[in-house]
């Protein structure tokens, strides 16, 4: 078992540069198996949840090969099989293999995907877009078996812009035959990542990042070369981070549109940010002010960086409000923050944040990715040394997150408890 140790209090300086995004690399690698030759996908990030997907993608008999922050697939030689419930709930991303192999072999197998426990996270929509364009699903328990005769271009009408739906609804369409059309699709960037991969490989994709996406299947995709986007929820992370214990810190390598909903926020509430053409830097203040947010789509704030402000916002002068409208669980850091000293109420889908108040170190755990996230921002000025558990939670979404932090001088490490 491991556990992160933080000591509070350093002043955090130098450059931390950001890693490729976690929420496009897991869409783009089971993307990669439509392609009828080899992809090369770079800056992927080296995190738990690559393992994973590489891991189906080896068990499909698929060629796969790291090199330094690439991957090359290949694959020429899949055989389609039931994906194992052991190797599928390993995280939400391998649901991109149902609608991958949907795509190109018209059936798939495979059991409903894990990910953290953060919320209802049904699949009602993905399987919306399959049936529209042909499928039929079997479900048996939580065994999906999905084929289709043929899969034929359709008209899919999101209940609610999903990305995963999105992104799933586009890779079943790419090779379907006439022209699907996706109405109130999510506008997030991975989105926009994924479909300009598509298309350097031959697809014909156009919307993307719109509310209404428009696929023209094709019959064959070929080689290509591609790179992930920035993570723009990892670049917000370490943001906050310099809004906390900041004196310069530059966060660098970032696409600043994709993370103008939060510094929007933050100068709002008095940090200081200094903003360049790929880069940010953050240096802390002693008086921030309260604000309200609210979690939406993008470019609406994201939820994945609901938990990790939670942290700045008790540093705030009055009463912050959040409004959670993404997942009903999101506020599982809560009763830990309140345990290092904060006062958060919570009441239904709102939190509501008194601050300033003094964090102390106390033994936590991370419920989820971005729930770890916002602990380790709080042992970053907590009093004393904060200790957290179920840290595989964090490691699987934060490319060395201890040595990035370490590097700008945070008293951070990483543990193995017997």
């Amino acid at each position: 078992m491991k556990q992160i140790k933080v000591t509070g209090g350093n002043t955090l300086t130098g450059e931390i540069k950001i890693s490729g995004a976690k929420n496009s690399a897991v869409a783009l690698i089971p993307a990669a198996i439509l392609c009828d030759e080899t992809a090369t996908i770079f800056n992927v990030p080296n995190i738990s949840d690559i393992d994973a997907l590489s891991e189906i993608l080896e068990y499909l008999n698929a060629g796969v090969k790291r090199e330094e922050d690439a991957i090359i697939i290949d694959s020429s030689s899949i055989v389609n099989k039931e994906i194992p419930k052991g190797i599928s709930k390993k995280l939400r991303a391998s649901y991109y293999f149902m609608s991958a192999l949907l795509g190109k072999y018209k059936k798939v197998e495979m059991y409903f995907p894990g990910g953290c426990s953060i919320g209802a996270r049904p699949i009602d929509q993905t399987l919306k877009g399959f049936k529209a364009l042909g499928a039929s699903v079997l479900e048996d328990g939580d065994k999906y078996t999905i084929t289709a005769e043929e899969l034929k271009g359709g008209y899919v009408y999101l209940d609610m812009p999903s990305v995963g739906a999105t992104i799933n609804t586009i890779l079943v369409a790419v090779k379907a035959t006439g022209t699907t059309i996706i109405e109130n699709a999510a506008k997030e960037p991975e989105i926009v990542n994924v479909a300009t991969f598509l298309n350097n490989m031959g697809a014909k994709i156009r919307g993307a990042g719109t509310s209404q996406i428009k696929i023209v299947g094709v019959d064959k995709l070929h080689k290509c070369m591609h790179e992930v986007i920035p993570d723009r929820i990892e670049a917000g992370t370490y943001i906050i981070a310099g809004a906390l214990a900041g004196d310069k810190l530059k966060i660098s390598n970032i696409i600043p549109e994709h993370v103008e909903s939060l510094t929007s926020k933050l100068i709002e509430i008095g940090v200081d940010i200094e903003e360049g053409n790929d880069y940010m830097i953050v240096s802390k203040k002693d008086k921030y002010k309260k604000t309200k947010i609210k979690t939406l789509g993008y470019p609406g704030f994201p939820t994945d960086l609901q938990q990790p402000i939670t942290t700045l916002l008790t540093q705030c002068k009055g009463i912050s409000e959040v409004h959670e409208t993404v997942y009903e669980r999101r506020f599982q850091n809560v009763q830990y923050l309140n345990k290092m000293g904060a006062e958060i109420k919570i009441n239904d889908d709102k939190a509501f944040i008194y601050g300033p108040c003094e964090l102390k170190g106390k033994k936590v755990t991370a419920t989820d990715l971005r729930a770890g996230a916002c602990l380790v921002l709080a042992g970053l000025i907590a009093d004393g040394t904060t200790t957290i558990e179920n840290v595989d939670h964090i490691l699987r979404g934060y490319e060395n997150i201890i040595e990035k932090l370490s590097n700008v001088g945070a008293n951070i490490k990483l543990v193995d408890i017997l």
